[in-house]
């Protein structure tokens, strides 16, 4: 059984501020966040598969002013800790299937953060096609994940992944990535990869569907 939701009712008040300082031991999300603000510097309707509880949507709303920003993911507490005074913050509970089939080509950002490694391996290229479906012709994805690089930093993050959310985690290589997408957007889709400190496992990846998403 999962620790995670003793530990959150524990917390209390603390919660968000704890989350925060966990996060970032693993990867620094403003570096992140800012990497994806290069990429696509005009997107106006975001979209991010797999959000959690709000932290990545936090950092979107704070650096795209004007953009409206959805979140959506199969637990029930999707954007819990999110912020969602500003008006512009939305969260659904839904999969990413569920969300493509009622709001198709809608989007001309989504983005897909440490969701994949939580995936069942035969259903991400069925997550990607999703994704691609949200886009409109022209939008861009960008799937940031933690790649499997031996090292002590690997070997905390996966306790973790196992013990706190209770899944059955498998992690790629970033040559297994760049197959994966080529294989459903087309040879050449993907526009750039990057490292994320503080750990050279957090990869990302910009995406540009050869026809406005995939098929």
């Amino acid at each position: 059984m999962p620790i995670g939701p003793t530990v959150r009712r524990l917390l209390g008040p603390l919660e968000k501020p704890t989350a925060n300082l966990y996060r970032a031991f693993f990867v620094n999300l403003g570096r992140q966040i800012d990497q994806v603000h290069r990429w696509a510097p005009t997107a106006s309707d975001i979209l991010e598969i797999g959000c959690g509880e709000g932290a990545v949507c936090d950092r979107l709303a704070s650096v795209y002013p004007s953009a409206q920003i959805t979140g959506i993911d199969i637990t029930p507490r999707a954007g819990r800790l999110g912020r969602t005074d500003s008006g512009r913050v939305h969260f659904a509970n839904a999969t990413a299937g569920e969300f493509a089939a009622s709001h198709p080509g809608q989007f001309d950002l989504v983005l897909i953060c440490d969701v994949m490694h939580h995936v069942p391996w035969d259903a991400h290229a069925d997550l990607l096609q999703s994704a691609g479906r949200l886009l409109r012709p022209g939008g861009a994805l960008v799937v940031k994940d933690w790649e499997r690089i031996t090292n002590i930093a690997h070997f905390l993050c996966a306790f973790s992944d196992r013990v706190i959310t209770g899944d059955s985690v498998r992690y790629a290589t970033a040559a297994e990535f760049q197959r994966l997408f080529e294989s459903v957007f087309g040879p050449g889709s993907v526009a750039e990869q990057v490292r994320l400190p503080p750990w050279r496992n957090n990869v990302m990846f910009f995406v540009r569907p050869a026809v406005g998403g995939a098929a």
